[in-house]
């Protein structure tokens, strides 16, 4: 059976929980909405240590973190007792990319923020490596040791990914990934499809607008949710799943209205014609 045997197509992304401005929602509001989704059947959690997280500054490339989601997680699953994936992700950090060996130490802590003994899937996320061997071979000693259950790659190049499964087996890949955005990651998609890899893209409704959050406006995309009667994020996502089974979503929101809409997504058929025309936006 596939790691991703059971987990819904749709799940949740932490990132955006305190809303596009940083601290304007409360965590206990964000409490209740993590409560909301899981109500709501969804089984995979994306969070990192510096979720949640905003624009720097209006900068679409840079971000300032709150660092409060997984503990945000920990207080509204322990008593729900429902089986939920919690993936995580390491690498980033204030001064730059971590060091090997500062890795595990940064596991144990979002272990402990978690409250969990094991994190479910934990995803090297590099910058700027050319071999990623050495970080990810401590992921896999983590592994080894019963701190991670599972191992994942993001922001990573075809030749990363090679590197890995020399080490251990991965399970998952994000990357940047949206309509008309990201589609130098195609083959990638295809390869893990092939390998029974999950995909899970970041950014698929905020597109070229990263960090500052929100959906990207297209006449295209307006044009088939109009037909649709749906929203341009639930094409957006509708898209995204279409690009195979082994694709899942992580969009993120504040907002309780959004989250519903993200969740009906999953429902929307998508034509064709409609399919053939969202992927001939241009790619930013």
């Amino acid at each position: 059976m596939e790691f991703w045997q059971g987990v819904r197509r749709v799940g949740f992304g932490t990132k955006r929980l305190a809303g596009s401005g940083g601290g304007t929602e409360s965590r206990t509001k964000a409490v209740s909405l993590l409560r909301r989704a899981v109500d709501l059947g969804v089984n995979h959690l994306d969070t990192a240590a510096f979720y949640p997280s905003f624009a720097s500054g209006g900068n679409h490339r840079s971000f300032e973190s709150l660092g409060w989601a997984n503990e945000a997680i920990r207080e509204a699953l322990s008593p729900s007792g429902k089986e939920v994936l919690v993936a995580t992700k390491v690498g980033p950090q204030p001064g730059g990319l971590a060091r090997p060996d500062e890795l595990q130490a940064l596991v144990e802590q979002d272990l402990q923020a978690l409250g969990r003994d094991v994190v479910d899937l934990v995803y090297l996320r590099q910058t700027g490596l050319e071999s990623i061997a050495e970080h990810f071979g401590v992921l896999a000693q983590l592994r080894d040791k019963g701190l991670i259950r599972e191992l994942g790659l993001s922001n990573v190049r075809a030749e990363h990914l090679e590197q890995a499964q020399q080490i251990a087996p991965v399970v998952a890949v994000q990357n940047r990934y949206g309509v008309g955005f990201g589609r130098v990651n195609d083959d990638l998609i295809r390869s893990c499809g092939e390998q029974g890899i999950a995909f899970v893209p970041f950014f698929a409704l905020a597109g070229a607008s990263r960090e500052a959050g929100g959906v990207a406006a297209s006449e295209i995309v307006q044009q088939i949710a109009d037909a649709q009667q749906a929203t341009p994020a639930q094409v957006r996502l509708a898209w995204t799943l279409s690009r195979g089974d082994h694709v899942l979503a992580i969009p993120g929101t504040s907002s309780v209205q959004h989250l519903s809409e993200n969740l009906a997504a999953e429902f929307i058929h998508l034509s064709p014609a409609d399919i053939a025309a969202l992927d001939a936006v241009p790619s930013d």
